[in-house]
């Protein structure tokens, strides 16, 4: 039998906050749910005087490099689940444009929306950064604010009173519902969060690229997940390359 453990999480307020490790759900070799308590006290303006020297004049020439602004007024994170993939673009002018190709490292569950909590599946439809934590037992990490609006409608019209929680984006290469960036991919990300502000970043998943082939709901799946890739499809247009 499954034990759930839930993990400590305090909210950034601001970039001085301090903040706890993530919630994760990681199953143990024992099948059961292993707690991890914080790993530090570091505030985001810890690691920002940390990174900033080494990180920063990369983050600004992949922004010159395209002709854009640094740092930018918005930006986009558009993740692909079956090409293990996250593009970079951003906003300026009323135009969006693409700026980088991120690697996911790692990536667990299968095509589809997520259900419920445990299910190890990565969400699928259109996010916000909600806040970043410097202090992740993944090296740095940014909370999704999954469940959305939308999650939380269609939860409750199915009475599933657990459609999950506390989605990351974070670094290293493991991960149980997140998406696992590696270190060097998320000091850039967190980085650039920060710079941008996460009132101004959007996180669009899909579970492939919309752009090359049409987002078809299988038969097995909700018959809700057509409006969702209708959605997804819809945000996904203005990421023309």
């Amino acid at each position: 039998m499954l034990k759930k453990v839930i993990c400590p999480l305090m909210l950034v307020l601001t970039s001085t906050s301090y903040v706890q490790a993530e919630v994760l759900y990681i199953p143990s070799s024992l099948s059961t749910y292993a707690l991890y308590p914080p790993t530090g006290s570091r505030t985001i303006t810890d690691v920002m005087n940390r990174y900033t020297p080494f990180v920063e004049p990369r983050l600004k020439r992949y922004f010159e490099n395209v002709g854009l602004t640094y740092p930018p007024k918005n930006i986009a994170l558009f993740a692909m689940k079956q090409e293990h993939s996250v593009e970079l673009w951003a906003e300026e002018k009323g135009k969006w444009s693409y700026v980088k190709r991120y690697a996911i490292q790692k990536i667990s569950g299968h095509t589809g929306p997520k259900m419920r909590e445990g299910d190890k599946q990565v969400p699928e439809g259109v996010y916000q950064v909600s806040l970043l934590n410097p202090n992740s037992r993944y090296h740095l990490s940014m909370k999704l604010d999954y469940p959305n609006a939308f999650d939380r409608k269609y939860a409750q019209l199915e009475g599933r009173t657990s459609p999950g929680s506390n989605i990351f984006i974070h670094g290293k290469q493991a991960s149980v519902g997140c998406l696992a960036m590696g270190d060097y991919a998320i000091e850039e990300l967190f980085l650039l969060a920060e710079r941008t502000g996460i009132d101004n970043i959007e996180v669009l998943i899909s579970p492939h690229d919309p752009r090359k082939t049409k987002l078809l709901a299988a038969n097995t799946q909700p018959y809700w997940t057509k409006i969702l890739y209708r959605d997804i499809e819809q945000h996904a247009r203005k990421f023309n390359r």
